[in-house]
């Protein structure tokens, strides 16, 4: 009996994939960037259907991110099992453009995976895409790539080596440069394996983009030398601008319950928007997706031959289907959030939302823009589909022209867009719209705001995503909408076309900003519902 497994097995911004596997239990680990909290992790027993079940950096002690920049933050976390318990390591990234790329390199475990992870040991900061390896003699190593700042020189400058003592928790020992890379160049994303008499080194090689792929090397000594494979890459769509899934690369790979191998690997959906980019523009962000392995001759290669992803493949697995964990609304009537609500770079305290001083609603206090990259006062899921709506409504009576709380659709700081209540000065409480794009801000409304009736205590908005385009409306009565007649485009919130280090992918929520310093009494906006429903 087999069953049909459809890509992407994990949709919308779930970038840089770690599986293991602990009995018939499968787990994948992946990056959020400068979202809090850190890190995500999707359970499945049967590598079709996945759940969200667990966000294990949910503390400042283990991820402050204040002032982060875009893109920066939590990298290509890895995960394992290993003596009874899980093993995470992640880089938290500071400075990501220029010359220098500096983060540091941590370790955090738990005895399960949806438990109280402990406080991180830091390990080095000597570049990204921290991986930890255990080996049969019980042995642990680190490996990470390598940066180097200097002019005239690769910046990608190789993997290193270097042994983890458990005991003393730090690096102990020499570090070792052990690969330099293939050609292809950009090495980085490194995980160790150990099958058979060879130690296996895969890595991802030719960028984050549309140049994106998984290479292989092996050795019978972990320092190396490495043996690239054969047939390198293991897997890419570079070559293949009609591949609908794009951008393949940074992978791990499993054993498992019924002895096949499997790959799971980064990619991306394109829509082509008009922006002129060759092979498109990806919203979703890069996804994650699953190929079957075969080894031959020591070598493991795409079961279904070449190194071309597939939108489907069979496997022999039992299907194991999971409750619904979002249910399409949320009214708020939980003591804490939804796991699917992101925040940036900082969890929210009580200074800034809370579910419980007006019961059944989310009660977000004006912090500040969305251009911060400090404290927003933001809550956000995100993009999953190209074809769906998003609502909420909202009670907020601004002061000033510096109070402002809606609904927002967003990429990072320089680029998002907004629909929102704030004061006029003439007008009174208004409605109004603003764009920000590549730090160019506008807004369209300006000198047509719709006028909020006195008598309209809340505000229902709601935005409606439709493949390369999407639209906000509004509702006084939560009866009758009124689509604003402004049409924006869907790739603009893309890796693809914003500036600077960018991987994320789009989100949609609710926010609450006040520059005006005022601190009592505190500005807030009550969100009595979420909505998030796919067509």
């Amino acid at each position: 009996m087999t069953m049909t497994i459809t890509n992407p097995i994990l949709k919308g911004f779930n970038p840089d994939p770690s599986i293991c596997r602990v009995n018939d239990d499968y787990y994948i680990a992946v990056s959020t960037f400068e979202w809090f909290p850190g890190v995500q992790i999707y359970h499945s027993k049967d590598m079709k259907n996945w759940r969200l079940a667990a966000r294990p950096l949910n503390r400042v002690s283990q991820l402050n991110m204040l002032g982060n920049p875009d893109g920066g933050g939590v990298w290509a976390p890895q995960l394992s099992y290993h003596a009874g318990q899980f093993w995470l390591i992640y880089s938290d990234m500071k400075v990501v453009r220029g010359a220098f790329k500096e983060g540091n390199n941590y370790l955090v475990t738990c005895d399960t995976i949806d438990g109280d992870w402990g406080e991180p040991v830091y390990l080095n900061s000597s570049g990204f895409d921290p991986s930890l390896f255990h080996d049969e003699d019980g042995k642990q190593w680190l490996v990470n790539m390598v940066w180097d700042h200097r002019e005239k020189n690769h910046r990608f400058y190789g993997i290193v080596l270097q042994q983890y003592s458990n005991f003393r928790e730090r690096l102990v020992g020499e570090a070792k440069i052990i690969f330099k890379g293939s050609d292809i160049r950009l090495t980085e994303a490194p995980h160790l394996y150990k099958i058979g008499e060879y130690y296996y080194l895969l890595t991802a090689e030719g960028g984050t983009g549309y140049g994106h792929m998984a290479t292989v090397a092996r050795s019978k000594d972990i320092e190396g030398p490495y043996e690239i494979h054969p047939q390198n890459p293991l897997i890419t769509s570079c070559n293949n601008p009609e591949n609908p899934l794009q951008k393949a690369g940074h992978a791990s790979w499993v054993q498992a319950a019924d002895g096949e191998w499997y790959l799971v690997y980064l990619m991306g959906r394109p829509i082509k928007g008009d922006g002129g980019k060759d092979r498109g523009y990806c919203p979703l962000g890069r996804e994650t997706s699953i190929a079957k392995m075969v080894w031959r001759d020591g070598w493991p290669y795409l079961a279904d031959g070449g190194n071309q992803p597939t939108v489907t493949i069979e496997t022999t697995l039992t299907e194991h289907p999971w409750e619904q964990d979002w249910c399409g609304i949320d009214n708020f009537d939980a003591d804490k959030l939804n796991i699917h609500y992101q925040t940036l770079r900082i969890p929210l305290d009580e200074e800034i939302a809370n579910l419980t001083e007006n019961p059944s609603h989310l009660r977000l206090y004006g912090k500040q823009s969305l251009q911060s990259p400090f404290v927003q006062s933001h809550v956000l899921r995100r993009w999953q589909s190209l074809d769906f709506d998003a609502a909420t409504v909202v009670a907020f009576l601004p002061k000033n022209i510096q109070q402002l709380a809606g609904l927002s659709n967003y990429y990072n700081t320089a680029n998002w867009t907004m629909l929102y209540i704030t004061h006029h000065e003439e007008k009174g409480r208004v409605l109004e719209i603003m764009t920000a794009e590549n730090e160019v801000y506008t807004n369209p409304l300006a000198g047509n705001e719709i006028i909020v009736p006195e008598s309209a205590e809340y505000v229902h908005l709601k935005s409606c995503v439709r493949g390369e385009k999407y639209t906000y409306s509004y509702s006084f009565d939560g009866k009758t909408w009124n689509e604003i007649d402004i049409e924006f485009d869907s790739y603009k919130l893309s890796d693809d076309f914003c500036k600077g280090a960018a991987f994320t992918g789009a989100f949609v929520g609710m926010f609450c900003i006040d520059s005006s310093g005022i601190k009592l009494p505190r500005t807030y906006a009550d969100f009595d519902y979420f909505s998030y429903e796919e067509n």
